[in-house]
């Protein structure tokens, strides 16, 4: 069994930073990308950054600026740094990694989620 569990998410106001964390855990041999989704009320799950286990990065448009993804390998831990936050950034942000596993084989797995909310 492989879980994802996110930590990090809460109130702030617009203009503020949050931190979000996700660690990996259980029957891993290797986490290979890892990457950060959000889902904001009446809307589809949109992603926001990737990371690959060698640190290579990528971005949504809505996050170049503000957001920086980042890891720890030796801890199964992907980051969120998030700054000059919008109302707009409310969302559950969850997060999402390629685990190998220990029994073989990679497969996808998604956090339970942690609630931003941005006040304005």
């Amino acid at each position: 069994q492989v879980q994802l569990v996110e930590s990090g998410g809460g109130l702030v106001q617009a203009g503020g930073s949050l931190r979000l964390s996700c660690a990996a855990s259980g029957s891993i041999a290797r986490v290979n990308t890892m990457r950060w989704y959000r889902q904001a009320p009446g809307n589809q799950r949109e992603f926001v950054a990737r990371i690959t286990s060698s640190g290579t990065t990528y971005y949504a448009d809505s996050a170049k600026a503000r957001f920086a993804i980042s890891r720890d390998n030796a801890k199964n831990t992907v980051y969120l740094q998030m700054n000059s936050l919008k109302p707009e950034d409310t969302a559950v942000y969850y997060c999402n990694a390629d685990v190998v596993r220990l029994l073989g084989g990679e497969a996808g797995y998604w956090g339970q989620g942690t609630q931003v909310t941005i006040s304005s």
